[in-house]
């Protein structure tokens, strides 16, 4: 480690390798006088291993996580800690998680949480050495003890930075949206990248599906909030836009490749299906993924989805008719469900998998950052679950919903004990 200014060290899960790779891909084509050096922790005793073999230069350890995992990376933080540590070790939590519950974070034994969007912060944080001072975006305990909050990050166009790591040979699927319209009331993707859309461009997406053939990837895939939104501003799709990605990227790749869209890992809203947009959409691949989240117009009113249970069914309707395997997802203990609501979100699961779609199936999560962060955690009673398997057992149903249900019990835990002052439950439906 002779002559180097910093050490990063990633707590590199597969889990969450798309959003190291952006950061990286930032760094990469970054000019810096800092000398450093990245590694690669793919467990706990890697990780800590790698801390101990950068001796006494400034480490900087970066963890990123989804909410639904912060409880259990806590507790890997503490056993890294235990491994190897000391006053040059710098331990920085990024992603929507920290994003949103930034004190959280703290409290959970990180050093410094990244707030927004975390190319801009890891690059000055890279020039500074580590030294946080000055640097926006972050969040972290100063000598008194007191929490600091230097804002988020500023946004900047996509195109400004690559969207994977090439000079570490990462690749993965393809951000081309960031931002979403839609602000549906249990998602986090407005309150980390606001409610509008920020696009890639063509150009600049066909330079990473060529990087991506030139090294023997074969498979272009694209991370969107929505896919049939790229290249629109509003709630309308701009299909031309769409057209000229998917031709591109298919030339792109080449006659071996393969273009996949609106399967995962992103998703296409139901009002957008129509023959129009699926026979475009046919031309490059037939597995989509339609959100239907509730079988409850009231229920999808509550949620601000935009759509109702009608679109849903024609969307996976049209769908098997012009020839797509289509998977639907569909999120059970909403807040405020009634039975007559549960009754008519498997009603139209079963409806659905009579058709030949394939339902992906979520328990309710009160997410941090998103308006129904305080909402009770999303349950599923027992003659519902009985239900829910009987689709499973005839491969209609699939997803890690029983999972889900511990996840949205610790979360709604924690967002008791980190309360929001002045915060009301109005938002949430009322059952009747």
């Amino acid at each position: 480690m002779a002559g180097l200014d910093l050490v990063l060290v990633l707590r590199y899960r597969k889990a969450v390798t798309y959003g190291f790779h952006a950061l990286l891909g930032a760094l990469g084509e970054h000019d810096t006088t800092t000398r450093y050096e990245v590694r690669f922790g793919e467990s706990v005793e890697e990780t800590a291993r790698h801390i101990r073999e950068a001796g006494n230069v400034r480490t900087l350890v970066l963890w990123s996580f989804y909410s639904p995992d912060a409880a259990a990376l806590a507790e890997e933080l503490k056993q890294v800690k235990s491994l190897a540590n000391g006053p040059n070790v710098t331990h920085l939590a990024g992603g929507v998680h920290a994003t949103a519950e930034p004190v959280q974070t703290l409290d959970a034994g990180w050093d410094m949480a990244a707030i927004g969007e975390g190319e801009s912060t890891l690059i000055s944080l890279v020039d500074a050495k580590g030294d946080p001072a000055g640097i926006t975006g972050l969040a972290y305990h100063d000598h008194n003890g007191q929490v600091v909050k230097t804002g988020k990050a500023k946004q900047r166009p996509l195109d400004d930075f690559p969207g994977f790591a090439l000079k570490w040979n990462k690749v993965n699927a393809l951000e081309i949206t960031r931002g979403c319209i839609y602000a549906c009331r249990f998602c986090q993707t407005p309150l980390m990248f606001s409610a509008r859309f920020r696009h890639r461009s063509v150009a600049n997406v066909r330079w990473h599906v060529d990087q991506m053939r030139a090294r023997g990837n074969r498979d272009v895939r694209f991370i969107t909030p929505t896919a049939l939104s790229y290249g629109s501003q509003t709630d309308e799709p701009n299909l031309a836009a769409v057209e000229e990605l998917l031709a591109s990227c298919r030339e792109g790749i080449g006659p071996d490749g393969r273009v996949f869209f609106g399967s995962f890992p992103s998703e296409i809203r139901p009002e957008h299906v129509t023959r129009e947009t699926l026979r475009l959409v046919k031309k490059y691949c037939d597995n989509i993924i339609v959100g239907a989240q509730s079988g409850s117009d009231r229920v999808l009113d509550a949620a601000k989805r935009g759509h109702g249970v009608e679109e849903v069914k024609r969307a996976a309707r049209l769908g098997i008719e012009e020839g797509f395997k289509i998977n639907v997802d569909m999120i059970f203990g909403m807040p405020g469900e009634n039975q007559e609501d549960v009754d008519d979100s498997l009603r139209l699961a079963r409806e659905l998998a009579d058709l030949g779609a394939r339902i992906h199936a979520h328990t309710f999560m009160p997410l941090p950052g998103t308006p129904w962060r305080d909402a009770p955690p999303g349950d599923v009673d027992p003659a519902t679950i009985r239900q829910v398997d009987r689709l499973s057992q005839r491969g209609a149903l699939y997803g890690h919903w029983q999972k889900q249900r511990d996840h949205a019990a610790r979360l709604a835990a924690a967002a008791e004990a980190y309360p929001r002052p002045g915060r009301s439950r109005t938002i949430l439906p009322l059952a009747e």
